[in-house]
């Protein structure tokens, strides 16, 4: 199991940028296939914003954040980051960072593939 805690959450103008973050630890710190990144908005169910393959690097975006957001990841640090510009007032959200342990693209853009969550950052885009 593996302890996921996001940071780099705020406020920010429609038009402006956010890196979020997700620090990886635990026992499985170097264990699991993909990272991905959900948000869920009030009212909403928690929707898929990215996801990649901790080891080769692949990606996966939404429709709805392609071109504007990017995941990466940095080996060396057990960090997953989301960069996220041209932000919307719809992109406002908790957005949550999850592990993946099996080794398959199978749910990689859906939660249920996902076994451990962090807790949770707000992103909030208004003027």
């Amino acid at each position: 199991q593996e302890q996921l805690a996001e940071s780099g959450g705020g406020m920010v103008q429609p038009g402006g940028s956010l890196r979020l973050s997700c620090e990886v630890s635990g026992l499985g710190a170097s264990g699991s296939y993909a990272m991905g990144w959900f948000r869920q908005a009030p009212g909403r169910e928690r929707e898929f914003v990215a996801a990649i393959r901790r080891i080769a690097g692949s990606t996966w975006y939404a429709d709805s954040v392609k071109g504007r957001f990017t995941i990466s990841r940095d080996k060396t640090k057990n960090t997953v980051y989301l960069q996220m510009n041209s932000l919307k007032p719809e992109d406002t959200a908790v957005y949550y960072c999850a592990s993946k342990y099996l080794s398959s693209d199978l749910y990689i853009t859906s939660s249920s593939g996902y076994s451990d969550w962090g807790q949770g950052t707000q992103v909030t885009v208004s003027s």
